[in-house]
Parts: C-alpha cells; sequence; structure tokens
C-alpha cells in the first residue's frame, strides 16, 4: 500500500501520480496523539511531499514547512530520493476544535527546499493562498511549473493519500477539450476512493482514456536515532555553551529530537568526548 504511481495519459499529454500511505504514515504519526484536524493536515502534507518527490527531476531531499503564528505554527515534512519520509507538527490546537486552515496558520507562509548533492538548496517561499492544502500546492505548482495542476488529498489516522494531475505543454495540440474533460472526471472522486487499487481507481474515474501506468515506488517511514548530528551540533556550539547547559540542566543534559521523537542525554563527560 505505502507507494507511489506515475501514470501518463498518452493521446492527452496529461501526467499525473496516484501516492498511497497506510503503515508508513502510521509509524509517522502513531505516538502524537494529535486531535484529528491536526491528524488530517499532517497526512495530506506527507501525501503531497511524496508526489512532489516522486516527480522530481533531481534526486535530493525534499522538504515542506507550513509556519504561521496561528495554533498550529509548523507542519513539516521531509522525504528523499529514495521517498523516506518524517515529519513532525507543532501546535496548541485543543480535541474536538474545529478550523479553517487560515484560523489554524494564521499569517502562514510555504517554504519548498530542495538539497541535491551537486550544489546550493533551492529554496521557494511563498504566502499560503488556498482554503484547504490541496489548493495551497495546486497554486503553488501551477505558479512554479506554469502548466495547470489539480490535487486531491484525504487523510485520516490509518491512511493518507492523493491524486495528481498536470497539464504538459503539447496538451492543446493533441486534444483542446483534453484537459478539461480529465478535470471533470476527476471531480467525481470521492476522498475515500482513493485508498484503493490505483489501476482500479484510474479505471473507474476515467473509462475511456488511454493510461499508461508505470510500476509503483515503495515509500517508507525513516528517522532513526543519529547521535554522531547532535554530537556535531554540541561541538559547534563551542565549550562554554556546553559547560553552561550542563550546568543549568543540573550536570545532564538531555536533547530532544522533535522530528523523529528521539531523545539524548549526555553527562559531564561529554565535556572531554568533544573538547579535550
Amino acid at each position: 500500500m505505502d507507494a507511489v504511481r506515475r501514470f501518463l495519459f498518452e493521446a492527452l499529454d496529461i501526467r499525473g501520480a496516484l501516492v498511497s500511505l497506510g503503515h508508513c504514515w502510521h509509524e509517522m504519526h502513531a505516538d502524537r496523539d494529535d486531535p484529528s484536524i491536526v491528524t488530517a493536515l499532517f497526512g495530506e502534507l506527507a501525501a503531497v511531499a511524496v508526489l512532489i518527490a516522486g516527480n522530481l527531476k533531481t534526486a535530493g531531499r525534499l522538504s515542506i514547512q507550513l509556519q504561521g503564528h496561528g495554533p498550529i505554527s509548523l507542519l513539516f515534512v521531509a522525504c528523499d530520493e529514495q521517498l523516506r519520509l518524517r515529519g513532525t507538527v507543532r501546535h496548541t490546537v485543543g480535541a474536538g476544535q474545529t478550523a479553517s486552515l487560515q484560523e489554524l496558520l494564521g499569517d502562514g507562509e510555504l517554504i519548498l527546499t530542495l538539497q541535491t548533492n551537486t550544489g546550493r538548496p533551492y529554496q521557494s517561499i511563498v504566502p499560503i493562498h488556498g482554503d484547504n492544502l490541496a489548493a495551497v500546492f495546486e497554486h503553488y505548482l501551477t505558479q512554479s511549473e506554469q502548466q495547470p495542476a489539480r490535487l486531491f488529498l484525504t487523510a485520516r489516522e490509518d491512511f493518507a493519500g492523493g491524486l495528481f494531475l498536470q497539464k504538459l505543454p503539447g496538451a492543446d495540440e493533441k486534444d483542446p477539450d483534453g484537459w478539461n474533460r480529465l478535470r471533470h472526471l476527476a471531480a467525481t472522486l470521492d476522498p475515500r476512493e482513493l485508498s484503493q487499487p490505483a489501476a482500479n481507481l484510474l479505471m473507474k474515474l476515467f473509462p475511456e482514456e488511454d493510461i499508461r501506468l508505470f510500476d509503483p515506488r515503495p515509500v517508507s517511514y525513516h528517522c532513526p536515532r543519529d547521535e554522531e548530528k547532535v554530537l556535531a551540533m554540541l561541538k559547534a556550539l563551542g565549550r562554554a555553551e556546553v559547560e553552561a547547559a550542563l550546568a543549568e540542566q543540573g550536570g545532564e543534559l538531555v536533547i530532544e529530537d522533535e522530528v523523529c521523537r528521539q531523545r539524548y542525554r549526555f553527562g559531564a563527560e561529554i565535556l572531554r568526548r568533544l573538547f579535550d
């Protein structure tokens, strides 16, 4: 179930992708105990990250942040070229609370970063436009790639998924009504149907279209302990900062990794280990 599958309407020059996340999505949020409205947004962002990462032409680690000054201060998901997910949420949303995306994020912005192995990272920072995450990323993808796009998302406790469609430059030459027709057919989608097998869903939505469905690419949750990274961070702070932190915390330095939900503990021996 944890996979992304690209597809192409060959006679129309329109492409798309389907993402389906089950076990890896459960691993990603299982211990968080977030309200349902937060879980839904977190899952939808995970599906978006996989859809975008699965279509990248340049291999690298993609990270997406939505941040603002509302009850949700941060939604963060990262996905690398092997489609390994990690992410976190910061919020003060109460159980059962309902609100719009704008009310939850406040005056938010979308930050998309692509870190490749070949040079400096590419980063795009834009205001959030849209009443839901699908609309936000439809707007972003249409503006950034200068091609119309449609996006459908869903997320619940046990599943997160999405359907992406994008018109390519030669679409109108092949069929002037093709994009309009597919948009209307896709609009009949019930979000609950996104958990169906990709071939079944595409056949149901677009029964008269010629679709090439590519092999699935597996998606996984990957957020292991990384003590070396924490030690490098401490060393960069310098001996004086680490000594002060040890004194402030009673001789034991405790560092929380909020993304991977890991806890690192160090005693006074960390000074000798890092600086002597």
